[in-house]
């Protein structure tokens, strides 16, 4: 029995259907439904909607910015049809801007149906948990791993280990907000009382007094070393290159980040679950305890939990959020983006990109030129 072809769109259907809120582009008569991506696009969404209507194949060559092979194959996923013969040129026509700035405040959903991935082409069956799948993928696993999708991610057979393997934003902040506040409370009114000092185990006469005037001091320290323990984690954790040949390894990577970098869309799974994340935690205040006297280290520490909640609230925020054009955010989110789509293995710091100078992982600025 013959396949059907891919569906055939007039210009006058894809200018109706953008005049309804959806956002169609072309690029060499193949059309593409990006309605559920507009707000995810790192450029902004009236970026994409001011090309609603028209072929793109200029804007992904570029200048100003020429689109990475993973964002083309990004775009793939949205394939729905073919313009045609007809009216290739005349679908180059934008609709009118008042038309969809208007759409986009009250969007209405298509009927087109998404490509969905190959099954075959893409190494893994998606119909089952990807976590006991990917360790096969041997020396394929880590071009496999970069190459984005847009679908959700399903690890576990157990509905409840599925359950506990997710997290919502909020989630974070409505767990550790409360403790990173107590701790500060207690941290403050510990050093005022005056009894602690700092390298009182080695001389009692020298030793230096740590008033409670320098709490702010120390909670900022906690914060800095936090980012940089974040650049760390990231870049030579997260970003490990597991053997080839390790299958319980590269299971370990995908179920650390690998998962994220798959589909790096999928809302559920762009914080870390409080359980793990207690456990890691805790260990890093046993070290500090160790290093620094009580009151001391606990200062630092809750300095470096406020750190970390604000890194996960802004890692969510640079794949959900919409900054400002010209904001630090903005340069913030296309950063993190690019590292995602183009430059895996740099660009590595995420609240800030202040780590990636001294290390020399920094995203070339020339990729990030000014986008109309």
């Amino acid at each position: 029995m013959a396949t059907a072809g891919p569906r055939s769109f007039s210009a006058a259907e894809v200018r109706a259907r953008c005049a309804q809120g959806a956002c169609l582009v072309s690029c060499h008569r193949r059309l593409y439904d990006l309605s559920g991506f507009v707000r995810l696009h790192p450029g902004g969404e009236q970026l994409l909607r001011r090309r609603a209507g028209t072929d793109v194949s200029a804007a992904l060559d570029g200048p100003p910015h020429r689109h990475s092979a993973n964002a083309r194959r990004w775009l793939e996923q949205y394939y729905v049809g073919e313009i045609e013969p007809s009216d290739e040129q005349s679908s180059s026509e934008p609709v009118d801007e008042k038309a969809v700035d208007a759409a986009a405040q009250t969007p209405k959903q298509t009927d087109l149906c998404y490509k969905t991935v190959d099954v075959e082409k893409d190494l893994v069956d998606w119909q089952k948990p990807l976590l006991w799948q990917v360790g096969y993928l041997g020396e394929k696993y880590d071009e496999w791993v970069h190459q984005p999708v847009d679908r959700p991610i399903r690890l576990f057979h157990s509905d409840v280990l599925e359950f506990l393997s997710k997290t919502a934003w909020y989630v974070v902040f409505m767990v550790w907000t409360p403790v990173v506040l107590y701790l500060t409370w207690f941290s403050y009114t510990s050093l005022a009382q005056g009894n602690t000092r700092l390298f009182s185990s080695f001389t009692t006469e020298y030793s230096i007094p740590v008033h409670k005037y320098y709490f702010p001091f120390i909670f900022l320290l906690g914060m800095i070393l936090w980012s940089l323990l974040e650049y760390l984690i990231h870049r030579f954790v997260f970003h490990m290159k597991p053997p080839a040949s390790n299958y319980y390894l590269i299971t370990l990577h995908f179920l650390l980040h690998g998962q994220h970098h798959k589909s790096p869309f999928d809302s559920s799974r762009l914080v870390f679950p409080p359980v793990p994340a207690s456990l890691v935690i805790g260990f890093f205040y046993g070290v500090l305890r160790v290093l620094l006297p009580e009151v001391l280290g606990l200062s630092v520490f809750v300095g470096g939990l406020c750190g970390y909640v604000i890194y996960d609230m802004m890692h969510y925020y640079l794949h959900y959020g919409s900054p400002k054009k010209g904001t630090y955010l903005y340069g913030l989110k296309a950063y993190h983006v690019k590292h995602h789509f183009e430059h895996q293995k740099s660009g590595f710091g995420i609240s800030t990109r202040f780590w990636d100078y001294p290390f020399r992982t920094l995203i070339p600025e020339e990729t990030f030129k000014k986008e109309d």
